[in-house]
């Protein structure tokens, strides 16, 4: 009888020998398991390290591992609505 071996190459992990150093916004939001419009709004509160090639933002392995690994209790809005609320122009 055959036996079925396990596929050590799953995509949905990175693996260490195959990470890369930068993502695009669509897949380091995958990466983070949250939308890209979540992640803009991380970007934009200046929450993870980002490099430009162009018009393409990329943002940096290390930076997505570094927010990976911290707890956010904040919830994630748009910089406009955090300025607002800080600011005391808007009430919560």
């Amino acid at each position: 009888m055959d036996t079925i071996q396990p596929n050590n190459h799953s995509r949905d992990t990175i693996q260490p020998e195959t990470a890369r150093l930068l993502y695009d916004r669509r897949e380091a939001a995958r990466q983070l398991s949250i939308s890209v419009r979540s992640l803009d709004y991380i970007i934009a509160s200046k929450g993870l390290e980002t490099r430009r090639i162009g018009k393409k933002v990329l943002i940096t392995h290390a930076s997505l591992v570094r927010y990976a690994s911290a707890n956010h209790y904040e919830d994630i809005t748009s910089r406009s609505d955090a300025d607002a609320v800080a600011s005391g122009e808007r009430c919560a």
